[in-house]
């Protein structure tokens, strides 16, 4: 097959001509959802000790306050805002799922794209459309190279999210077509992180960095700094260099007319995705049992390969380790009924009835068990097995949160940061994004006052 070199171009063509207009009403209503969970997510990371350190380190090197680091009140220059939003909205590792990529959409979208509209005294309209078309972008990229990109160790949110930061930010900065096509091959460049980092302070770098690098892209673009014009798809471009498949038709087929942005999904528990479908059971088997830890004698999950490989730490030392070791999320699903938050600190990673239960867990991987199933067996000690099967956690597509679901998730993360009356109003504010006149209202409803942060 001969090789594409009209992809980056094409793509670009896309992004300048999709305005809200041409973006169906179900994907720009689930456009606000994704909004409004992300803003959730960073909102509760706010506080996390992996923002301080980043704030420590790195405010000193800031530009010009134009942008609000989110929960905070920092100001920053727009790049730097972009960074610690996009950390903060993922360090809870609870944020929004394209479940076909395990992409992270809205960390380096929302989180640039939020950045520079502020900035810019942009509509909060003119924000979802360009949100939407950065998220639609990166998840079509991700699926060009999905999953033998993942498989070789790259972090796909980082390394496809850095194009729908370009493409978001490019869309706010009304970049023509040839600008675009640069900016693209600037975020190509940049395309980085490793799967090495999770269960660090790093992986919620990720998606910070790819905001910020997405946006410096497509501002660099702007001022007329040029690239290759198939940063894509060129033999030693972004598609090529990083992975071993290149299915361009994932980029462009129906570009336009089907959506990857409609596919988006919402984390019930705030773990690594292939955890959630054990968390969902273990959390079902509690209920309707109500065993107790010294009940049990074993806890056995069949599951897929992948399980393990992403979530197999059986000794998390950390709160950020706990979010992948599958062990840790089943003894705390079943004894807790927990996979909030709370589940993944460094309090229940040491807690000792935990650490006995999950050393009680047992997985057996089968290739045959689908990534989102998980088969359990819990023996007791009395002699009894119970056995659960979920075939699809709560939160996936098939049973995707509610808005009212949604609702509860982020007063459950950002009431404890802010207060119970700033987050009633930020999220009303959140809900009514596309009619803001200026999305910086976003940002300044999320900013607590002395007194809020005393009783939050």
């Amino acid at each position: 097959m001969a090789q594409r070199t009209d992809v980056t171009r094409a793509l670009a063509e896309w992004i300048v001509d999709c305005d809200i207009a041409k973006i169906p009403e179900a994907v720009q209503q689930e456009g606000v959802r994704t909004f409004v969970n992300w803003l959730g997510c960073a909102v509760g990371g706010a506080r996390h000790e992996t923002v301080d350190r980043a704030l420590d380190a790195l405010t000193q090197f800031s530009g010009a306050p134009t942008s609000t680091v989110i929960g905070r009140g920092e100001r920053l220059d727009a790049l730097h805002t972009a960074l610690i939003n996009g950390i903060s909205s993922h360090v809870l590792d609870y944020d929004d799922t394209h479940l076909k990529t395990i992409i992270h959409p809205a960390g380096p979208v929302a989180s640039a794209a939020l950045a520079v509209a502020e900035r810019h005294g942009i509509s909060g309209r003119e924000l979802l459309n360009a949100m939407i078309v950065g998220v639609e972008v990166e998840c079509r990229i991700g699926n060009s190279v999905y999953p033998d990109h993942y498989d070789r160790g790259w972090h796909i949110t980082g390394t496809a999210g850095v194009f729908g930061a370009a493409a978001a930010v490019g869309r706010l900065l009304k970049l023509d077509v040839q600008k675009m096509v640069w900016a693209l091959g600037l975020a190509a460049t940049q395309s980085s992180n490793l799967r090495e980092m999770f269960g660090t302070m790093t992986k919620s770098f990720h998606p910070g960095r790819a905001a910020q690098n997405g946006a410096a892209s497509a501002y660099l673009a702007a001022a007329g700094y040029d690239s290759s014009n198939q940063g894509i798809e060129a033999p030693r471009g972004f598609a090529n260099v990083l992975s071993t498949k290149q299915d361009y038709n994932e980029i462009l087929g129906g570009l336009g007319e089907t959506w990857e942005a409609a596919l988006n999904s919402y984390k019930p528990f705030a773990c690594g995705i292939v955890i959630h479908p054990t968390i969902d059971g273990c959390i079902q088997l509690r209920n309707e049992t109500g065993v107790g830890a010294n009940e049990v004698e074993a806890i056995e999950l069949r599951a897929h390969p992948l399980v393990l490989e992403l979530t197999g730490k059986r000794e998390p030392k950390t709160g950020l380790e706990s979010k992948f070791s599958v062990f840790h999320s089943a003894a705390c699903a079943l004894v807790r009924g927990d996979g909030s938050p709370t589940a993944f600190t460094d309090e229940a990673v040491n807690d000792p009835t935990l650490i006995a239960l999950r050393r009680k867990v047992h997985v057996t991987t089968d290739p045959n068990v689908h990534e989102a199933s998980v088969d359990i067996v819990l023996k007791l000690k009395d002699g009894r097995t119970i056995e659960k099967k979920i075939e699809r956690a709560i939160g996936s597509h098939e049973k995707p949160l509610s808005n009212a679901q949604i609702e509860a998730k982020f007063r459950g993360q950002a009431a404890p940061v802010i207060g119970a009356e700033l987050c009633d109003k930020l999220l009303a504010t959140a809900w009514k994004l596309p009619s803001l006149g200026k999305a910086s209202e976003v940002t300044a409803a999320s900013v607590p006052t002395p007194v809020q942060l005393a009783t939050a």
